[in-house]
């Protein structure tokens, strides 16, 4: 599966996407953004407040609840503003 990071996620985690086998146990876009944070320093500080985070499957918008299912990429991104 591929993960993708955007703007201070990225920079926080210090890369853009990475390849991953996610465990059996991660069946939520919730179970992945609290276990995003145990993967090191980079990943603790960018998923601090996991709520804060938006997430992408195959890029739809997803909400915390929706499972993950047979995705081939995930989108974190923070909250966008417009004008």
């Amino acid at each position: 599966m591929k993960l993708v990071y955007f703007a201070w996620l990225r920079e926080h985690i210090g890369m853009d996407e990475e390849q991953i086998d996610l465990p059996a146990s991660i069946r939520t876009v919730r179970d992945l953004l609290y276990w995003q944070k145990g993967r090191g320093d980079g990943y603790a500080l960018a998923f601090a407040e996991p709520e804060t985070v938006r997430v992408a499957l195959d890029q739809f918008h997803a909400e915390e609840d929706d499972p993950i299912g047979e995705a081939e990429e995930i989108a974190f991104f923070p909250p966008m503003t417009g004008g």
